[in-house]
C-alpha cells in the first residue's frame, strides 16, 4: 500500500492532508484549554456548542461554497480555505468572550468543510487506476484513525515546553504548510458548469443525484449506522470509563485506543479484501458489526460488571465499532466514484460530506441527552436499534443484482 506514495502528486496532497489533520488535533487540545479559561467550569458546554456549529457548518455551508465555487480551480479553492483556516488559528488566543470563539468557530469550519470534500474530490483524478485509488484511501483512513491517537499526546509534548496558545501558532503553520504542498501540485481543472441552473438546484444537485441511484442511497442509510456507533464512542466513553468502570482519564484514551486500532487493521486491510468480496458485501457486513458492538456497550450499563471483565467487554466493544466504521467508512469514496461523473463529481462528493454530517445531529444529542437523562443502557440500545434499521434499509435500496458501477448498472435500475 506504501507504494502508492511513489506516485508524487498523490505523495503531495497526501502529505497536505497529514499536516493539516495534525494541525487540527492540535487546535482540537487548545480550544479546550482556551474554553477552560473563559468559561472555567462552563468549558463542556462551550466546548458542545462549538460541536454543534461544526456540525452545521459542514452540513448546510458545504453544498452552497460547492455551488458557488463550482468553476474556481480546485488549487485557489484548497489553498484559500487552508488560508483562512491559519488566520483564524492566530486570532483564537486574542478571544476574550465566548461569543468570539463561536463566530471564529463557524468560519473555521466552514473553511474546512470548504477544504474537505474539495480534496476528496480531487483525489480520484489523481489516482486513475481502481487499485491505486483504493490503497490511496486506505492510507487517508489510516491518517485520519493516528491523528486523533497521536495529536492528544503529540500536544501533551508540546504543552510541557510551551503555553498552550503557542499551540494555535503551531495550528495554524500546519495548515500554511498544507497550502504551500497544494499550492505547488498540479490539479485538474474544473469542468465547467451550466450557470443557467438556478443556484438553488446547483446546491442541490449532488444530493438530488445520491438519492436517484440505489447504489448511493444504500450508501446514505449507511450513514445512520456509522453515525449511531461514532455517538455512542465519541459522546460517551467518558462516561462508560469514569462512571461505569470507575477508570480514569488515561482510560479514556485507552479507550478510544481500541476504537482507532479496530479502525486502523481493518483500513490496512480494505484493498485486499475488496479483491475477494464486493464493496456492498464488505460495506453491509461492517453494517452488521455496529449494531453488535452497540450491544456489548449495552450490556456494560445492564450488568455493571466489575472492572475487569467490564473493560474486557469494553475493549471487545470499541474495537468492533472501530472495525465496523471503517469497514463502512473506508470504501464509501469508491462508490462515490464509481457512480459519478467527473462533472458531477464535487457535488456528489460534497453531498456526502454534508448528509453524512447531519447523521450526527442525530445521534450526538441523542448519544448524550438519552444518556444523561434516561441512562447510558436506553441510550445504547437506542443507537443499536437505530444502526439495526439502517443497515437494513442499506441491504433493501440497494439490491444485490446492482454494482457499484455505474456502468455495469442496467438501464432503468438508476
Amino acid at each position: 500500500m506504501i507504494e502508492i506514495l511513489r506516485q508524487r502528486r498523490f505523495r503531495r496532497l497526501f502529505t497536505a492532508q497529514v499536516v493539516a489533520l495534525v494541525g487540527t488535533g492540535l487546535l482540537t487540545v487548545a480550544l479546550g484549554l482556551l474554553a477552560y479559561d473563559l468559561a472555567g467550569s462552563d468549558a463542556g458546554a462551550v466546548l458542545g456548542a462549538a460541536l454543534t456549529i461544526k456540525m452545521i457548518a459542514y452540513v448546510f455551508v458545504a453544498p452552497v461554497i460547492s455551488a458557488v465555487t463550482d468553476r474556481v480551480p480546485r488549487r485557489i479553492v484548497l489553498v484559500g480555505a487552508d488560508s483562512i483556516r491559519a488566520a483564524i488559528a492566530l486570532t483564537l488566543p486574542f478571544v476574550t468572550h465566548t461569543w468570539q470563539i463561536y463566530l471564529l468557530i463557524f468560519v473555521l469550519q466552514a473553511a474546512s468543510a470548504t477544504f474537505t470534500p474539495a480534496f476528496q474530490a480531487v483525489i480520484p483524478s489523481i489516482l486513475v487506476d481502481e487499485d491505486d485509488y483504493t490503497k490511496g484511501l486506505s492510507l487517508s483512513r489510516l491518517a485520519y484513525d493516528l491523528e486523533s491517537l497521536l495529536s492528544p499526546a503529540l500536544a501533551a509534548a508540546v504543552l510541557t515546553v510551551l503555553t498552550y496558545n503557542l499551540l494555535f501558532v503551531a495550528t495554524a503553520a500546519g495548515f500554511i504548510a498544507s497550502a504551500s504542498l497544494v499550492m505547488t501540485t498540479a490539479l485538474p481543472r474544473p469542468i465547467p458548469t451550466d450557470r443557467s441552473v438556478p443556484l438553488s438546484r446547483r446546491i442541490a444537485r449532488g444530493a438530488r443525484f445520491m438519492f436517484d441511484r440505489p447504489v448511493l442511497r444504500g450508501l446514505l442509510a449507511m450513514n445512520l449506522a456509522v453515525g449511531a456507533a461514532t455517538a455512542l464512542v465519541v459522546v460517551d466513553s467518558v462516561v462508560y470509563v469514569r462512571d461505569l468502570l470507575d477508570g480514569s482519564t488515561a482510560g479514556v484514551a485507552l479507550a478510544l485506543g481500541c476504537y482507532g486500532g479496530g479502525s486502523m487493521v481493518v483500513a490496512l486491510s480494505v484493498p485486499r479484501l475488496l479483491t475477494r468480496v464486493t464493496d456492498r458485501g464488505l460495506m453491509l457486513a461492517g453494517c452488521a458489526l455496529l449494531p453488535i458492538g452497540l450491544l456489548l456497550g449495552a450490556s456494560i450499563a445492564a450488568l455493571r460488571p466489575s472492572p475487569g471483565p467490564g473493560w474486557l467487554i469494553l475493549a471487545v466493544a470499541w474495537v468492533t465499532l472501530g472495525a465496523g466504521t471503517s469497514m463502512v467508512n473506508t470504501p464509501s469514496a469508491r462508490l462515490l466514484r464509481a457512480q459519478s461523473t467527473p462533472d458531477v463529481r464535487p457535488a456528489v462528493f460534497t453531498a456526502q460530506f454534508s448528509l453524512s454530517h447531519a447523521c450526527f445531529l442525530l445521534t450526538y444529542p441523542l448519544a448524550g441527552w438519552v444518556g444523561a437523562s434516561a441512562g447510558q443502557l436506553t441510550a445504547a440500545t437506542a443507537l443499536a436499534v437505530i444502526a439495526t434499521l439502517a443497515g437494513t434499509t442499506a441491504a433493501r435500496v440497494w439490491p444485490v443484482d446492482i454494482p457499484s458501477r455505474i456502468e455495469a448498472v442496467p438501464a432503468g435500475r438508476r
